[in-house]
C-alpha cells in the first residue's frame, strides 16, 4: 500500500468557550501534528444561528498525507479533548469547532457532515480569514477565487475586532 498523496487542507475554526485557550492549544496542536501551518489573524464574530456569546474565529491550512475523512476523524479527536460537547443542538456553544472548508480541489459529500467545499464558507466568519491566508485558491465548482467571493460577500466592509492569542 502506497502512502496518501499530501494535500492541502483548508480549515476553519472556532470558539466560544474559553475561545482564546482552547484556539491557541489547536493551533498548538495542529503544528505539533502537521508541522508548518498558515494561520489567519484571530476575528471576534457574533454567533450565526443562535443566541450566545462571540466566537473567535480563524483560518489554518495545512499539508497532510492522509484522506479527507481520516483529517476529519482527527479534527474530530481534537476537538474531543477539548471537551466538544456534540449532544446538544448543532448551532450552539462550543469549545472547539474545526472544519475542513476545501481540501485541494476536491469536491464530496458524507459521510456525516463531511461535505467539500464546506457551504460554511457562506458566511464571513468562515471566508473572510481563509481569504486572507488563500486568497487565490479557487472554490471548485464555482471558477472563483476565495479573494472573489469575499469581494462581493455582503460583509465585506464590516470591520470585525481583530484578537491576540
Amino acid at each position: 500500500m502506497s502512502p496518501a498523496t499530501p494535500g492541502r487542507a483548508y480549515l476553519s475554526l472556532g470558539s466560544n468557550l474559553d475561545p482564546e485557550a482552547n484556539l491557541r492549544s489547536a493551533i498548538e496542536a495542529l503544528r505539533e501534528h502537521f508541522g508548518d501551518v498558515l494561520v489567519s489573524p484571530v476575528y471576534r464574530t457574533r454567533a450565526v444561528g443562535f443566541d450566545g456569546a462571540d466566537f473567535l474565529n480563524a483560518a489554518a491550512v495545512v499539508q497532510c498525507a492522509t484522506d479527507p475523512y481520516a483529517l476529519n476523524a482527527w479534527l474530530h479527536a481534537l476537538e474531543d479533548a477539548h471537551g466538544r460537547d456534540r449532544s446538544g443542538p448543532r448551532w450552539s456553544d462550543r469549545t472547539l469547532d474545526i472544519d475542513i472548508v476545501l481540501f485541494d480541489d476536491r469536491v464530496m459529500s458524507g459521510p456525516g457532515h463531511l461535505q467539500l467545499p464546506r457551504p460554511e464558507l457562506r458566511h464571513a466568519f468562515v471566508l473572510r480569514p481563509l481569504a486572507d491566508i488563500a486568497p487565490d485558491v479557487e472554490v471548485p465548482g464555482t471558477g472563483r477565487t476565495l479573494a472573489a467571493l469575499w469581494a462581493e460577500h455582503p460583509e465585506r466592509d464590516v470591520a470585525p475586532e481583530v484578537v491576540s492569542l
